[in-house]
């Protein structure tokens, strides 16, 4: 096995060097190794990929469809973007113009904030929320401003919003992100909480990135798109990994008005050439006729929630009920005197039952923990009996 010359060990970017590993992995591969552990830790659903999808990126192998597609995607693909936006969240985008294929969200998020940020460009990032938006905003060498919405019952509201951009100099913000509904706390924004948003943003020289990622998983009530409120200052991201158990497949894109995409689309290009073939076959097969496939998956999400909640709520630790996404967001209670990561750490070495520590999802999150329930009932059952007895030791 090679190893590094002395000569280049310092050779490094100085931004990532001192950066850790997504915390949400760091936990789920460590707490992996413990024989017997019930992991509640990824939002990996447990669900197969519908066959009918499987079916079409198989179909497309067997036919050759091997060549290089467009930079933003097959236009077919987009068009099936375009008609389920559409017919899902009353939405109008031009495929030719306004949408880009991206490997998976992740890449639609680096691609939105890389056409935004210049150096010393600030990012408000309300938190808890999704690990990775922090880094990508440094990578790139913006400023994250991580805000706290605990105490707002994990909501940005209006008023906050607004006293944050004047306090971080209005010509320096040039973005927000908004995640909803919520990764950790299954926080769902209605038209009051995201006008709110708009009247805020409606006067200032930023966009707001809207990662709509679990768009599909909501509980009792239909998403709606800040995308519908605002569509001009508005970044829409979104894909197949949670709505159609499409992880593996990295599908997923952006969505935002034809002078944005121009931009992005550059950094699309210039990272990763084209999505796969295959998977956009797939993804073009679930968005046409398979809209309706998450429906099942949600009606036993919703499930494995309320039994979720009821049970950590009867142990003391106090979580809310999540209206969208698969994960459950609770309080550590203060008797225990354990930070996030104490916690998670003394519960997988003690009761054998993984989750991610709050902390994780930026400074809002300290003193909270996420399950995912994206795992079986008979596990989070298990899971459950565990935490109960853990807790009793306490």
């Amino acid at each position: 096995m090679p190893e590094l010359d002395s000569s280049v060990k310092d050779v490094v970017n100085e931004t990532i060097a001192p950066m850790g590993r997504s915390m949400i992995r760091e936990f789920a591969e460590k707490f992996a190794k413990i024989p017997g552990l019930v992991k509640l830790t990824l939002g990996e659903p447990n669900f197969n990929v519908p066959e009918h999808v499987k079916d079409a990126a198989i179909e497309s192998i067997k036919e050759n469809e091997s060549h290089y597609s467009d930079q933003k995607g097959f236009l077919s693909l987009r068009e099936a973007i375009s008609g389920y936006l559409n017919k899902q969240f009353d939405l109008q985008y031009d495929p030719e113009t306004e949408i880009i294929v991206t490997i998976g969200a992740t890449e639609a998020i680096f691609d939105s904030l890389a056409a935004i940020i210049n150096p010393g460009d600030k990012v408000i990032i309300p938190t808890p929320t999704f690990a990775l938006y922090i880094p990508i905003v440094k990578i790139l060498g913006g400023i994250p401003v991580q805000i706290d919405t605990t105490d707002d019952g994990f909501r940005m509201t209006g008023k906050h919003l607004e006293e944050v951009i004047q306090a971080e100099g209005p010509d320096q913000v040039k973005a927000m992100m908004l995640n909803f509904p919520g990764n950790p706390t299954g926080f769902v924004y209605s038209k009051e909480d995201l006008q709110e948003i708009v009247d805020v943003v409606k006067d200032k020289n930023m966009f707001v990135i809207s990662d709509e990622i679990y768009a599909e998983l909501t509980y009792g009530h239909k998403h709606l798109s800040l995308a519908k409120l605002m569509p001009g200052k508005t970044i829409l991201i979104n894909g197949l990994s949670k709505s159609h158990a499409m992880t593996g497949y990295r599908i997923g894109y952006i969505a935002a008005p034809k002078d944005f995409v121009e931009q992005a689309n550059k950094m699309h290009a210039f990272t990763v050439t084209a999505p796969s073939n295959p998977a956009q076959f797939a993804a073009q097969e679930a968005l046409t006729n398979g809209i309706d496939d998450p429906i099942t998956m949600r009606d036993v999400y919703q499930e494995r929630r309320d039994f979720l909640v009821d049970q950590l709520n009867d142990m003391g630790y106090e979580t809310a009920l999540p209206e969208g996404a698969f994960y459950t967001f609770s309080k550590i209670p203060a008797k225990f005197n354990l930070n996030s990561i104490d916690f998670a750490n003394k519960l997988a070495e003690e009761g054998l039952v993984g989750v991610t520590p709050g902390v994780a999802f930026g400074k809002g999150g300290e003193g909270y923990f996420r399950i995912s329930y994206a795992a079986s009932m008979e596990d989070i059952q298990e899971a459950m009996k565990r935490l109960r007895k853990f807790t009793a030791s306490l």
